[in-house]
């Protein structure tokens, strides 16, 4: 190996760390790293035709790297690829030793040279290294993954298969929310994609939300639709979410979330204990989360008998508590022209909340009905933003601090005449 190349690249960057910017001095840096990684493989290479490292008992070049160099199994494996590719792919092992690609690139040759093959992988070498040379390494296994469709046009099936062979899906209850985990064949996955792509697209150019809010709130929607309408009844029951809570622990959990006090930043009572409503298919959950499904749901009231075994037999059952009708949320929806009541916040998908709780007696009277957002409706449940008044004489806003907001002022231009 003529090491010059890379002795040339070590003094320009010891030249340009005295006396260059920092911008310089981190280009002169990284030429390096790309310089002695080149080396290295080609010393490797130089190590795997001689044989050399059976003389430090190693039984191939691997072990010798991971024995001598101390270097982890993938670390060593991806360094012996890189010698491989410098090796097989002369043309790019000059580039990649002169400091013009980095070992980022060289993994996306050694990719090539397994899953396309050494002839294809040469045939194409020219085409391959331009694309290195003028473009990121992601780029470059893009166009090395486009080759392998071509020359293998078979392997795709043959991972379609794979893939519904090993597909799998759970979601799990952890303490803190669900864990979804799994994998899709490549027909289910697409159409999920495309399904998650349709209902997270922003609304508008307003609309300000992070990519994960609207994919989780677009596939939350989705699924309130499907609840609701989209999978069938058994016996005039459809599928809901159910939580299972003593009347104790509802009148406990308000009082705690939601003072008595005029004033809403007076300390919360400490919660007595009490057994914690449960989520079906969850498990307990804490009372700032039982208020705000008491909130959006409906609610039954079952009288019930305690017996020794874990059952109870149920002695009666109330009515329905129902939510708002529909009139009175489309009132809400065109009072408030189908934006979050909060001020400075401009999200449409709206929950209807009343100002007087539920679980304080509070009616379902338009005036006291108010449309938040789902972020907002769980900040007011959290106590982090609070809210008084009613429609007629208008809602206030409070943080967590106790500041009011108020909502900015719209400018109005004159008509033309």
């Amino acid at each position: 190996m003529n090491p010059q190349p890379t002795i040339d690249a070590m003094r320009t960057a010891a030249q340009t760390l005295r006396v260059g910017d920092v911008r310089e001095q981190l280009r002169a840096l990284q030429e390096v790293q790309h310089a002695v990684d080149a080396a290295q493989a080609a010393l490797l290479v130089e190590l795997e035709s001689s044989k050399d490292y059976e003389l430090d008992g190693a039984s191939t070049l691997n072990t010798w790297v991971r024995n001598q160099l101390r270097m982890n199994s993938g670390q060593a494996n991806t360094l012996v690829r890189g010698a491989v590719v410098a090796r097989d792919l002369p043309l790019v092992g000059e580039a990649a030793f002169d400091g013009r690609i980095s070992a980022q690139h060289v993994r996306a040759f050694a990719y090539g040279l397994r899953h396309v093959g050494l002839e294809p992988m040469r045939h194409h070498e020219q085409l391959l290294l331009g694309v290195a040379l003028e473009h990121a390494p992601a780029d470059l296994f893009e166009a090395v993954k486009h080759l392998k469709a071509v020359v293998h046009p078979d392997d795709l099936d043959d991972a379609w298969e794979r893939g519904m062979d090993k597909e799998d899906f759970t979601v799990d209850a952890v303490p803190d929310g669900w864990h979804v985990t799994g994998f899709l064949n490549t027909i289910t996955g697409a159409k999920l994609k495309t399904v998650l792509d349709s209902v997270s697209a922003p609304r508008d150019k307003d609309d300000d939300r992070t990519g994960p809010q609207r994919r989780v709130q677009g596939l939350d929607d989705l699924l309130d639709s499907i609840l609701a309408n989209g999978l069938p009844s058994d016996k005039g029951v459809r599928p809901h979410l159910s939580v299972f809570v003593d009347a104790d622990t509802v009148a406990a959990a308000a009082h705690h979330v939601k003072p008595t006090s005029d004033d809403p930043f007076t300390a919360p009572d400490p919660m007595p204990e009490t057994e914690p409503a449960t989520l079906a298919g969850h498990g307990p959950i804490g009372p700032h989360l039982l208020m705000y499904l008491s909130c959006i749901g409906d609610i039954t009231a079952f009288l019930r008998q305690h017996r020794d075994s874990q059952q109870a037999q149920i002695l009666n059952a109330g009515t329905i508590k129902y939510q708002p009708s529909l009139l009175q949320r489309r009132a809400v929806l065109a009072r408030q022209q189908g934006v979050c009541a909060t001020p400075g916040c401009n999200h449409t998908h709206l929950e209807i909340h009343h100002t007087i709780w539920w679980s304080h007696g509070g009616p379902t009277d338009l005036d006291l009905l108010i449309g938040l957002c789902v972020r907002c409706h769980h900040l007011h449940h959290r106590g982090r933003l609070h809210i008084t008044g009613n429609a007629i004489t208008g809602f206030q806003f409070t943080n967590h601090t106790g500041r009011s907001l108020r909502r900015r002022r719209q400018t109005t231009h004159p008509q033309a005449a």
